[in-house]
């Protein structure tokens, strides 16, 4: 598959890392869109299919953990990465039962971008990074 086969969503309401998130995405030519809140991400959701959220987990509005479960039940074939400042962040059992890993927890700032690359490649391929 293709990078431009896949459109990911980037939900992050800090102006400056999502436009940096989407224009790396897009350097790296996949198909982005973005959203500053859970509730913007759920109405681009009902509008588009979207194969990859890139989630940040403090929104304004719904929080990225309730998000990501509204939007499995709308698109249950999309998959998720979970981009946090919160060093304190655990995945709840609720993200474990829909399928998510440690793994797919990315910490902000990310020094290397090229790890958000792995692991979309991950998620595309299906393979699991070691947690």
């Amino acid at each position: 598959m293709e990078p431009s086969d896949i459109k990911i969503l980037v939900v992050d309401d800090e102006n400056v890392v999502s436009t940096n998130l989407t224009a790396f995405l897009e350097d790296e030519g996949f198909n982005v869109l973005s959203a500053a809140s859970g509730e913007e991400a759920l109405e681009l959701l009902s509008e588009q299919n979207v194969d990859i959220g890139i989630i940040d987990m403090r929104l304004p509005g719904i929080d990225g953990n309730t998000l990501i479960l509204k939007a499995h039940d709308m698109r249950p074939v999309m998959k998720f990465l979970i981009h946090t400042g919160s060093t304190n962040y655990g995945l709840p059992n609720t993200l474990k039962a829909i399928g998510l890993s440690p793994w797919q927890v990315l910490r902000k700032p990310l020094p290397d971008l090229s790890v958000l690359t792995r692991a979309i490649d991950a998620l595309i391929t299906g393979e699991m990074i070691d947690d």
